[in-house]
């Protein structure tokens, strides 16, 4: 349906679309890449504290408690530091800061969906890069003879949905094949066994990474994501975020992902234990006749060569298991499979056999 009150821009955009949220009970949710354990007590804790006092007044715009506190965590300068709200704004927030030079955006072309959407909101055109046959990327095809062609590079690393990752070593080559333009990395995924490229961001001016708390801390519910790079690429999202909303983040917020931060006891448990479930879930997923991709995230990307993946997804949904299933080009046979408890994946590995001995 469309409407002759919308700007022109609105018919022409295709909205990303979230993984299914059920309200049925009694579900295997395993769609989203949600973690599967619950935040940090200190994390509850801050939050309760903070609406008992002060929720009648605006939080404070910079969230510099926030800003401080992740820039003690990875060594940086709290001038070096963007937080907002969720990964997703500040990935609009960058898209619109650094890409719109009127050239095209070189990115995967099997990656964060995301990505292609913002840039048609923004209007900016998309160069897609195929991965290798083997879900690589490839960082020689990012070349280009003239550096000033292209808008930027976009990469997800790990990537989603492959999970697997780029060492930093091949990072550096990205970074050195566009000095002029802003590389953004996406590392969504990386405490899971990736590798981060914020140490980088001294010697590169062109390095911009951004991370959730989302997945490793357990928030997504919360609503909390941050930019890492030098103080001049801070300073033009300061600048669109302060054109669009200037309290992005809330108290509740602010004060949650602090405390997840100083919670690092917390986190290595849960994402050991995640890492761990993987680890099984990869043997469990082989001895049935999958092909699972290396992953250094909290999901594997898996597919059955003897059965459809669609047909899979369907059955594991009607008893009562989800995972995600992408309905596009090269990856239409793969399932995304988010790591659970060890109980939840064990749900899912009986599921998938009994799905499959129906299917044969």
């Amino acid at each position: 349906m469309q409407s002759s009150f919308w700007s022109p821009v609105v018919g022409r955009l295709t909205p990303y679309v979230p993984g299914e949220q059920p309200k049925l009970e009694k579900l295997v949710k395993l769609n989203t890449n949600e973690n599967p354990y619950p935040p940090s007590p200190r994390v509850i804790a801050a939050i309760q504290a903070a609406a008992r006092q002060g929720l009648q007044l605006y939080p404070d715009p910079e969230a510099m408690a926030l800003r401080q506190t992740i820039a003690a965590h990875h060594g940086l300068a709290a001038q070096h530091v963007f937080p907002g709200n969720g990964s997703d704004e500040v990935l609009a927030h960058a898209f619109f800061a650094f890409f719109q030079h009127g050239c095209p955006l070189l990115m995967p072309d099997i990656s964060y969906s995301f990505y292609e959407v913002y840039c048609g909101l923004y209007g900016i055109p998309v160069e897609t890069v195929p991965l290798t046959e083997e879900m690589v990327l490839d960082v020689s095809a990012y070349a280009r003879a003239d550096g000033v062609s292209v808008a930027g590079v976009v990469i997800a690393n790990p990537n989603a949905p492959t999970g697997m990752g780029l060492p930093l070593q091949q990072v550096e080559q990205l970074l050195r094949l566009h000095p002029t333009r802003v590389v953004l990395v996406d590392e969504a995924y990386v405490d899971f066994g990736g590798e981060s490229a914020i140490p980088l961001i001294a010697q590169y001016p062109n390095l911009l990474v951004v991370h959730t708390l989302s997945k490793s801390r357990s928030l997504a519910g919360l609503r909390v994501g941050f930019a890492c790079g030098q103080a001049h690429l801070i300073e033009a999202l300061e600048r669109v975020k302060n054109s669009f909303n200037s309290y992005p983040l809330d108290r509740l917020a602010i004060v949650g992902g602090v405390a997840a931060f100083e919670d690092q006891a917390y986190f290595e448990q849960t994402r050991a234990a995640v890492m761990n479930s993987r680890e099984g879930l990869v043997l469990a997923l082989e001895d049935l006749g999958f092909q699972v991709l290396p992953s250094q995230a909290n999901f594997v990307f898996a597919r059955h060569p003897q059965q459809d993946a669609a047909a899979i997804a369907a059955g594991l949904r009607a008893r009562g298991v989800l995972v995600r299933h992408f309905r596009l080009p090269r990856i239409e046979q793969y399932l995304r499979i988010s790591i659970g408890t060890p109980a939840q994946c064990d749900e899912l590995v009986q599921a998938l056999g009994s799905v499959l001995s129906g299917l044969a």
